[in-house]
């Protein structure tokens, strides 16, 4: 890190269009420690339920509390950006982080525990718009990789979270998660030096007409952004389904002890990481509308079996799903910056932001449907939601000339 880093400060000539794997790789790395902190406040709500004696549904407002902060602000910032570029916004956004998880380790009752999810949150609404764009940014004509780079730092992190959990914060109980905070300090470090980058990119010479123009009618436009958001819908509902709620439904319905059922939802998020790599560089080669039809319609079958699956063959299954559903974001983030050219930090807000917005909501709404009627038939609710993947159809083919 100490060669690397330095290196994305400095003014070093690259190849005109050359992919700047260094800005990727340390964006990437940022999103592993921003998200790794996110998916352990997820993987210790037991350690917080037995605490606090909290139902199903303030479980849920936990995760609408941290992910509405995320939603909401992210478009914002995604469209101030667009006119006013912020480079050390990324740094700045991540102190939130870090003051929200040192709050979630000396929370002393549930009013605590909310605002601590919201700071988090906060910083997760700055990373995410300013993250993608420096993804777009070094790119070097590769979009869907970059994004792919970027995502699966993010979903590693996801993955590890239950296992940081497992292994270490319930054994030593909620104060042990201010060791974390570690994790933001170093991702603030990390995005200083990209915001250098970030910076001096803006201070180079610019080339006439860097943007292609969208040949789409508006109508179509705005049609296709109305399906992708169905399909956005479809995919995070479902995955908050198994990221919030699988431990607790592997614990009612097979008997088995916390640590197996994080170390479940560790495989499930692995895959999810998988996937999203693949996603990106599958829709740069074979198109993006393909991915998505594949990815959403295509694990409905899988999905369906779930709720009627044994343990074993429920771990197999989430792997399955979470591979085929996480290789659809890559693409669709993509998808729609091509579908709306130069406003690159304005749809990434808006679909990261939908992205928490719509687990958030669906945390909530799921926590409530579990208290009522019982974990299991949460699990048989959402097992049809893929079917909405029949939207992609609808889509065109090649959103624009990018």
């Amino acid at each position: 890190m100490s060669t690397v880093l330095p290196e994305l400060a400095s003014r070093s000539r690259r190849p005109e269009g050359a992919t700047r794997f260094d800005v990727l790789g340390a964006i990437s790395v940022s999103h592993f420690l921003n998200d790794s902190i996110q998916s352990l406040m997820l993987a210790v709500y037991p350690l917080f339920r037995s605490n606090f004696d909290l139902s199903f549904a303030q479980i849920g407002l936990i995760t609408l509390a941290y992910q509405l902060t995320a939603s909401i602000i992210q478009p914002l910032v995604g469209r101030y950006t667009d006119r006013h570029p912020l480079p050390w916004s990324l740094p700045v956004g991540m102190i939130s982080t870090f003051l929200g998880l040192l709050l979630l380790a000396v929370a002393p009752n549930y009013a605590v525990l909310l605002l601590a999810a919201a700071l988090v949150g906060l910083g997760s609404s700055v990373f995410h718009p300013e993250s993608s764009r420096v993804a777009r940014m070094a790119a070097g004509g590769r979009y869907g990789l970059a994004q792919s780079i970027f995502q699966v730092g993010g979903n590693v992190g996801t993955a590890v979270g239950p296992l940081l959990a497992a292994f270490f914060v319930m054994p030593h109980g909620q104060q042990s998660l201010s060791w974390f905070s570690l994790l933001a300090l170093a991702a603030i470090v990390i995005l200083s030096f990209v915001g250098r980058w970030y910076q001096h990119q803006h201070r180079l010479p610019k080339k006439a007409a860097p943007v292609a123009a969208n040949t789409l009618p508006a109508g179509l436009v705005r049609k296709s952004l109305v399906i992708l958001v169905a399909l956005m819908f479809s995919k995070f509902i479902y995955l908050t389904s198994i990221s919030s709620y699988l431990i607790f439904y592997l614990m009612h319905r097979f008997a088995i002890p916390v640590r197996e059922a994080q170390l479940h939802l560790f495989l499930f998020l692995a895959a999810v990481a998988a996937g999203t790599l693949l996603g990106g560089p599958i829709g740069d080669r074979i198109g993006r509308k393909r991915v998505i039809w594949v990815s959403l319609l295509g694990i409905a079958p899988f999905t369906l079996a779930l709720p009627y699956a044994g343990l074993t063959a429920s771990a197999l299954l989430t792997v399955i799903i979470g591979f085929l559903l996480a290789s659809a974001f890559p693409a669709i983030v993509v998808y729609a910056q091509e579908l709306v050219p130069g406003k690159v930090g304005t749809i990434s807000g808006l679909f990261f932001g939908l992205a928490f917005g719509l687990g958030g909501v669906g945390a909530a709404v799921l926590g409530q449907l579990a208290d009522l009627w019982g974990i299991d038939t949460v699990y048989h609710i959402c097992s049809f939601l893929p079917l909405l993947g029949i939207l992609a159809a609808f889509l065109p083919q090649r959103p624009s000339s990018i």
